[in-house]
């Protein structure tokens, strides 16, 4: 068996999970800044990739700084998923293909795609060997939850499929499909899955703080570990974990000027994109993100209704210096 270069040497590889709407090139650029270090793109559809729709191609840019870096796809026909992954090694290079068999989103779902495959595990080996053979040259890694439900838990089964049919790394998200984002991540269960396996594993779910890392670090031997939300509200969270692991405590946070120094280029950088020019004129379609970048502020409710009337980048910088007079002073 390959090992996949960023597990050698035991150095449990701190991955940003991908998140749609989220986790664009921008937001990565940062987060690789701060310490992520595996990457990889929103999910795309196979189908829709076959279709070259030119959106997509977008959403799977990626810089040669953010690598290692992996474009993850979603789909349930063998076939189109073999044929897209294909298509976005022979344009993109990534250094591996990661196939959604996580997803709880109904317009997922309702396409027998992402955590729906769950109910069907021999299917879900059929998309996996399908995508193998497609790219014998770069790796193929997968993403799952637990089961469907907790009457359906799956994630062993599945575990030994993709490995038998040459996925070379397994994620394990710990919650099951009905959960959705609620509950404890299961963790007992991953620690199993991570026993038995002889591909490295990957752990997800309610990994938050930097003591989380050292816990789960200790106590299961997955390979990795991959954050999403929590790194939505805090990216410097991969630099925390690193600095912790180096020196024994985390480091001073950000001030608040700093945090909104971040959001405000990263918003400037973010609609300088070219298909964001011609497609959003001004900031209101990134409101969801401020709201994200912004949790755990001090005043962080009445920021989201000052966020709520943001147009331009003019705007943004007002909220901005505003929050900054009420609380800069007193935080960190």
């Amino acid at each position: 068996m390959t090992i996949l270069p960023w597990f050698r040497n035991n150095k449990c590889p701190l991955y940003l999970a991908p998140m749609a709407r989220f986790t664009d090139i921008i937001f990565r650029e940062f987060c690789k800044a701060q310490g992520a270090d595996v990457m990889l793109t929103e999910f795309v559809q196979a189908d829709a990739i076959i279709r070259n729709d030119p959106r997509l191609w977008e959403t799977v840019d990626f810089t040669e700084r953010q690598r290692p870096m992996g474009i993850q796809i979603f789909g349930s026909n063998p076939e189109s998923m073999g044929t897209a992954a294909k298509l976005l090694v022979d344009r993109c290079s990534p250094d591996f293909i990661d196939i959604n068999f996580g997803c709880p989103a109904e317009r997922v779902i309702c396409m027998d795609a992402g955590s729906s495959m769950l109910r069907n595990p021999k299917k879900l080996g059929k998309v996996t060997a399908a995508v193998v053979r497609a790219v014998p040259q770069t790796p193929v890694t997968v993403k799952i939850r637990t089961g469907w439900d907790e009457d359906h838990i799956v994630a062993a089964e599945v575990g030994e499929i993709v490995e038998n049919e040459g996925a070379q790394a397994l994620t394990i998200h710990g919650r099951t499909k009905e959960q959705g984002y609620r509950g404890e991540a299961d963790w007992e269960l991953i620690k199993q899955v991570a026993s038995e396996r002889a591909i490295p594993v990957i752990g997800n779910g309610n990994i938050q703080t930097v003591d989380d890392v050292i816990r789960i670090r200790k106590e299961t031997p997955c390979a990795g570990l991959m954050i999403g939300r929590a790194a939505l509200g805090y990216p410097w969270i991969f630099r925390d974990i690193k600095h912790a692991l180096a020196h024994g405590k985390a480091p001073t946070p950000p001030s608040i000027s700093e945090r909104w120094l971040t959001i405000i280029d990263y918003s400037r950088q973010i609609m300088a994109r070219p298909f964001r020019e011609q497609r959003h004129r001004d900031l209101c379609w990134m409101r969801p993100k401020f709201i994200a970048l912004t949790k755990g502020m001090p005043g962080s409710r009445k920021i989201r209704g000052e966020l709520s009337s943001v147009v331009t980048l003019e705007d943004l910088g007002e909220v901005a210096e505003r929050h900054c007079e009420r609380f800069g002073k007193n935080y960190p």
